[in-house]
This record gives C-alpha cells, sequence and structure tokens, in this order.
C-alpha cells in the first residue's frame, strides 16, 4: 500500500477529511462503464497525476464505486478492474503516509479500516470480479488485484507484480498480509511479504499469484469477460466454507517447526534495526489463526505502527523522495541539453575496470577495455562473460544476446583503439603518476571535446586535471565494487570542471542504471573520508582493549552490514597504509602535516609485524580457512583485548555511526557535499550506513540535533576530540534547524 504523485498536493489535508464538498467530482478517478453484456470496467485514472495512488481522491472515489455496483448488483454480470494509466496502480500516497503523526494513529486506522472495507465489500458483492492487470502492479495495486476473483496480466515485461513496502519500513496495509497467507500460505507469502519480492507475469502464473495471462490489452479484456461469463457465482478462496490456509496454521506441525527458527533468523537478518519484516511475521502468523475480519484488524494495527513510528519515515523520505529527486536530476546542472554516451575508453581492467566496462556494455555503449597486455585486457573482458554466462544459465537471457553484448567489448593494449571515444575513464591503481600517463596518453586520441574521468578513490581531481590539456573535460567518476551489484556511482567536481562535463557525466550514470551523487572536490571526497571514519574508529577501538567481537557485533546491530574489523580486511591494511602514505607526501608538498589517528598504530602492527594485512594475503583480523567460514584471529584477544577497557555496547554503536555523521557533517561544512540528498543516499549506498535511519544527516535529524549535540560532547569527553561536534552542528543546534 504505498506510492508517490507528487503533483498531489491536496494529500495531507485530504489524509483527514476525505469527503469533502470540493472533491464531489472525485469518482472521475475510476470511470463506471457497463455494456451490453452487463459486465461493468471500472477503468482507474485519478486525473492530474501519472500514476493511480491509494489517496483521498481514490478513497471516496472507490466508495461511490462499490456503493453504486452494490446498488445495481442485480443487474450486473460481473465487474473488471483495469487501468487508465501506464501503470495498474502504483499503491499508497506516500505523501501522506510520511506525515501520519502518533498523536493521528486511532484516525489514521480507521480510515484504513474503511479503505479495506471498500475492497472486502467488492470481493463479496456476489459477483465475479476480475483484475486486467494491464501495467505494474505493486504495493496497494497489487493489493487491489488481490481482493478480484481472478487476475489476468499483460505478458509484459513492464508489468512487475509485488509488495515491496518492507523496502520503505511499512507492511502492506490494504489487505495485503491476509490475502498472500491464505493464498500462498505462511512459508511462501513471507518470501513476497518481508523481502518485498518482485514478479514477471510469467512468474507470477507460475507461483499462482495470477490465474491467466494476455498478450495484447483486448486479449486480455476478451479473457476476462469469457471468464465472468463462465464463473456468474465466483467467491474468493478463503470465503468458501471448510477453507484451509495452504500448508497449515501456526499450530500445525510443519509450520510450527518453521516457525520455531525464523523469529531468530529474522532477527540475525535486521539486527533488530528494521521492525517491519518482524511485524510483517506477526500479522501473518497471528492473521492466520484468526478469521478474515480479525486478521485485518491485526494488519491494520501493524501497519499503523509502522506508519506512525520513526524507522519509515526515515526510510520513505530518503529512499523514496530523496532518491527519485536525485534520478529526476536534482544535482544535475540545468543548462546543458541530454547526453548519451556512445563509445567509452576504460583505462585499466582489473576488478573495477572489468566491471565499468560490463555496466556499460549491457546498457548498450561501445567498450575499449585497455590494459598493458592484450592478455590482461582479455581477462577484464573475461569478467563481462562470466555475469553473461550466468544470466543465460539461469534463463535470463539468451546465447545470441550474450554474444552482441561481448561484441560490444573490445579488449586492447593500443591507445589508437580509443579512437572515437566520448567518456574515457581511467581505473589503474591508485597512483598519480600512473593514472597522468594513462589518462594524458588517452586525451591524446579520443574525440576533441571527449570526457575525460578518473575512478580514483582518494585523490584529489583538480590535483589529477593538470594532466590532460582540457582541465575542464575532467572529472571524478567513483565507481564501488563489485560495479555490478553496487548502485551508486559518486561524481566529484573539479575546480576547473565544467558544467557540461558534470551534466555529460550525470547522464552516463543514468545511462548505465545507477544512481549519481555530486560532490566538490576534496582529499577522500565524500565516500572516502566517511567510510575511513568508520573503519579507523572499529579499528581504534580495538587498540583501546575492546573487545574485537563486540566491535563487529554492536557495529551490526547498528545497522552496519558488515563490521568494520571484517571491512577493513576486505579493503586490506596495505592500501590503508598506501593511500596514508600518499595523503602525507601531498600534505607536506602543501607544508601541512598528516593528522594522527590512534587506529594507525594497530594498522602498522598487523600489516607490519604481525604480518596479517587482510584477506587477499591469507588473513587479517580474520582467519579465512579454506571452504570454511572466516573467524576472528584468536590472537586478537591476547595482542589487544583488556579485560578492565571493557566500554559500554551502547558507545561501541554510537561511537560508529556518531563519527561518520559528523564526518558528514564536516563535509556540508567545507563544501563538499552539495545537498542532503546527496549526503544520505550517497551515505548508505556507499559507505553502508546504518539504511534505518535514512542515511548520515537524517540519523542527526531523526535523534534530534540538541540531543545529537550533546551526545558528541560525551563522546568527546570519553574518546577524544575527533567527536566534537562542528561548528554548522552547533549553529543548526542553537536555531533549532534540521538538515
Amino acid at each position: 500500500m504505498l506510492a508517490n504523485d507528487a503533483k498531489d498536493s491536496r494529500a495531507s489535508s485530504l489524509l483527514r477529511f476525505p469527503h469533502r464538498d470540493e472533491n464531489k467530482n472525485m469518482t472521475d478517478a475510476i470511470r463506471y462503464e457497463k455494456g451490453q453484456d452487463n459486465i461493468v470496467v471500472l477503468t482507474m485514472d485519478m486525473p492530474g497525476q501519472s500514476a493511480n495512488t491509494m489517496n483521498a481522491a481514490y478513497r471516496q472515489a472507490m466508495s461511490e464505486t462499490v456503493a453504486r455496483l452494490e446498488a445495481e448488483k442485480d443487474s450486473i454480470a460481473g465487474v473488471i478492474i483495469t487501468s487508465g494509466k501506464k501503470t495498474f496502480f502504483a499503491g499508497g500516497d506516500l505523501n501522506e503516509l510520511v506525515k501520519v503523526t502518533k498523536a493521528e494513529a486511532n484516525e489514521f486506522y480507521q480510515m484504513v479500516l474503511g479503505t479495506k472495507g471498500q475492497l472486502r465489500r467488492l470481493e463479496t458483492l456476489g459477483k465475479p470480479v476480475v483484475a486486467a492487470i494491464n501495467g505494474a502492479a505493486l504495493g496497494g495495486g497489487w493489493e487491489i488485484c488481490l481482493a478480484c476473483h481472478h487476475r489476468i496480466a499483460l505478458n509484459d515485461n513492464a508489468v512487475q507484480l509485488g509488495l515491496p513496502e518492507v523496502t520503505l519500513g511499512l507492511l502492506p496495509g490494504g489487505g495485503g498480509v491476509v490475502r498472500m497467507v491464505r493464498l500462498l500460505g505462511i512459508e511462501k507469502a513471507l518470501a513476497y511479504l518481508a523481502e518485498g519480492k518482485k514478479v514477471r507475469p510469467e512468474q507470477a502464473l507460475k507461483a499462482g499469484l495470477i490465474h491467466d495471462i494476455a498478450q495484447t490489452p483486448d486479449e486480455m479484456l476478451a479473457k476476462a469477460r469469457a471468464w465472468i461469463a463462465a464463473n456468474p457465482t465466483a467467491v474468493q478462496p478463503w470465503d468458501v466454507k471448510g477453507y484451509k490456509v495452504p500448508g497449515g496454521t501456526p499450530s500445525s506441525p510443519n509450520v510450527a517447526q518453521m516457525l520455531a527458527i525464523a523469529p531468530s533468523v529474522l532477527r540475525d537478518k535486521t539486527k533488530g534495526c528494521f521492525p517491519a519484516p518482524e511485524k510483517i511475521m506477526c500479522a501473518a502468523v497471528e492473521g492466520a489463526q484468526v478469521d478474515f475480519d480479525v486478521a485485518q484488524l491485526i494488519e491494520t494495527r501493524y501497519f499503523t505502527e509502522l506508519t506512525t513510528g520513526q524507522v519509515a519515515k526515515n526510510m520513505i523520505g530518503t529512499f523514496w523522495f530523496q532518491l527519485n529527486g536525485i534520478n529526476a536530476g536534482s544535482s544535475r546542472p540545468k543548462g546543458p541539453a541530454p547526453y548519451v554516451t556512445k563509445k567509452v575508453g576504460v583505462l585499466g581492467a582489473g576488478m573495477m575496470g572489468a566491471g565499468i566496462a560490463y555496466v556499460s556494455a549491457i546498457s548498450g555503449i561501445e567498450v575499449v577495455l585497455k590494459d598493458v597486455s592484450v592478455e590482461a585486457a582479455e581477462r577484464g573482458k573475461a569478467y563481462s562473460k562470466g555475469l553473461l554466462d550466468q544470466l543465460v544459465s539461469r534463463g535470463h537471457m539468451s546465447a545470441e544476446k550474450r554474444d552482441g553484448l561481448l561484441a560490444r567489448i573490445k579488449a586492447t593494449d593500443q591507445d589508437a583503439d580509443l579512437e572515437g571515444c566520448d567518456l574515457i575513464i581511467e581505473a589503474v591503481f591508485e597512483n598519480r603518476e600512473l593514472k597522468a600517463k594513462v589518462s594524458s596518453s588517452a586525451e591524446a586520441v579520443a574525440l576533441p571535446d571527449a570526457v575525460i574521468a578518473s575512478n580514483t578513490s582518494t585523490l584529489p581531481i583538480t590535483g589529477l586535471a593538470k594532466a590532460v590539456t582540457k582541465p575542464e573535460k575532467f572529472i571524478g567518476l567513483h565507481f564501488f565494487s563489485p560495479v555490478d551489484r553496487m548502485p551508486l556511482v559518486e561524481i566529484i567536481k573539479g575546480e576547473k570542471t565544467s558544467d557540461e562535463t558534470l551534466a555529460r557525466a550525470f547522464d552516463y550514470v543514468l545511462q548505465i542504471k545507477k544512481t549519481p551523487i555530486v560532490v566538490n572536490d576534496s582529499r577522500g571526497f565524500f565516500t572516502s573520508r566517511v567510510f575511513g571514519t568508520f573503519t579507523n574508529e572499529g579499528i581504534a577501538m580495538l587498540g583501546e582493549g575492546v573487545s574485537a567481537s563486540m566491535i563487529e557485533n554492536e557495529a551490526r546491530k547498528a545497522g552496519m552490514p558488515v563490521g568494520p574489523l571484517a571491512i577493513s580486511d576486505e579493503v586490506s591494511m596495505s592500501l590503508m597504509t598506501h593511500i596514508r602514505n600518499q595523503t602525507a607526501e601531498d600534505l607536506k608538498a602543501e607544508g601541512k602535516s598528516m593528522p594522527q589517528h590512534p587506529a594507525f598504530a594497530v594498522i602498522d602492527l598487523m600489516a607490519n609485524e604481525f604480518k596479517r594485512p587482510g584477506k587477499a594475503a591469507g588473513g587479517g583480523f580474520y582467519d579465512y580457512p579454506a571452504g570454511g567460514r572466516k573467524t576472528l584471529w584468536p590472537e586478537l584477544k591476547a595482542r589487544f583485548e583488556k579485560a578492565d577497557r571493557q566500554i559500554p555496547q551502547e558507545d561501541v554503536r554510537d561511537r560508529i555511526l556518531f563519527i561518520q555523521a559528523i564526518e558528514t557533517v564536516r563535509c556540508v561544512e567545507e563544501g563538499v557535499l552539495r545537498s542532503t540528498a546527496d549526503a544520505n543516499i550517497g551515505s548508505v549506498f556507499g559507505i553502508g550506513f546504518a539504511a534505518w535511519t535514512g542515511g548520515a544527516l537524517q540519523f542527526i535529524n531523526q535523534y534530534g540535533i540538541q540531543d545529537f549535540v550533546a551526545r558528541a560532547r560525551y563522546l568527546a569527553e570519553q574518546y577524544g576530540d575527533r567527536f566534537e561536534p562542528p561548528a554548522l552542528l552547533l549553529d543548526k543546534a542553537a536555531k533549532g534547524e534540521r538538515f
């Protein structure tokens, strides 16, 4: 039950007053057309919106529509529900949901029950009701479909079906939990409810979610009419006397066995940070033990609890409104016309370069993958072949299409092959001289107006731009590994980077279906700077004597996907040392000294004295047994941990979250970050900052600015002045402002 349409400015007021006189024309949202066969076609087509949403206009229109169906049912043969939009129905209006407060919980609860009551009246009308699904039906859209006796979907790749509410901290509140459990059974339903799984029509047909597919809209309507004619007394399975939940109720032995371990498995995934999956399980299990109407009440209770809770508001604000704003171009310069990249040259065929080549080729871009030898370049191309082979083996791609995609990638060791490239992306080792050499050589043969980009994660773009003749054409494109799976690209604007270059880089990132954030130049930019504070804080705690297992466990309990010691092993302490040394040299050349951090001593011990620089070298903070799960290096306890130096678990969690949030504020203060949306999306998608918070700046907002400042000062007193709140944060606290 979720969606949003920014054009609907009435949302917040109509939540409280859904039947105001000013909206007498709300039935226009659902066209009511009865044919000569006495079948009523209801076409949902909300005026002034690009998509149908479950807002006040819908509620009034559906209320009046259902009332009319009930009044005329003796002359009705059946009902077909379809859409006048490209999508079937987008779901509940997030403009409404994000504004509901705890004080309005009861009013909201009653409104939701009323909305669900409309669908219940529809499915118990006594006439067959068919959903003719001509576009995506997600969230509330799928809940409308579930309330129909028969579901036919257009066999089109644009059609997706499912309940993704959990990804925004919610549960399906329009009857989705109740009906999915009764349709599939508890265990199968939870895969869709608690994971937000979405499926295409053919998958939905195999799974029993829909009953039929059609190749054209006309065929779909014809099938719907034929089914109505053949099933004049259709009822929902759960309304048939003697109905039993598929697979059994929670008291059934096989289901009880599954439920005995399911909560602990779920808790291990969520670490208690995400309430939605847990509430979904509660609603599913409790609802399966009672009748339909009571199950609806249970679902509504949990839906109201989540909607009025802070986590859902964090996630909706960031992962819907801010993310959609970024993808719509909020960070892109407005002047330059849209640009489509045609040929990209990737310098360096290692893990990063190979990944960049893959995402470019699969997006239809011609790629030249260059390395020091053809053999090295071919190894990089083989990475794409491996990924494409997996798609072919799973039936998601034909062998012919795979071969066509691979043909777009030319592996070479010659600069001359870069001729015609309108974008060059350097992805070699973090060495300034090497980057300068390959960028300069590529610029000489690429198109005269080609954009030259560096995939550096730490080196300032303005300095790297000195290697090319047109620094205004130089920009940073910081990808994250593995490129094929990581959704973010950090675009770094150098001092001389032009708006046209920035716009072209932004368009390329969208073209390869990634999310772009834009930052200004600085050492480490935004993501690497903040990521470094995360790893360093965890390592510093170990150096203080804090238990390694507590550091790792509390980091995950805070919402970080991986502990700081584990991720340090992945990055490697050798690379950390290299970056630190490079930074020290650069600062020395500028007449500055390298700031010291308590983590450095531990890193040096691990990399130099203990010869354990990380996973690639065979061991770091963890051991990596062949064929087994990694385990913390037993020697950490003897070499670092001290029984009298343990600190409160809350302090471990807060040190990890606060240090990243504080560094993010510094990036805002210094002008590195250009928007709150870029900060929040970048921190979660690029760094892995706790997703339940909605991002680093939203973490501060939801904590409370004044409370955050007070807690930061406590941490500074206890653990070091790096926790001192920046001036910008103090200023906002004094003014009562938010980020």
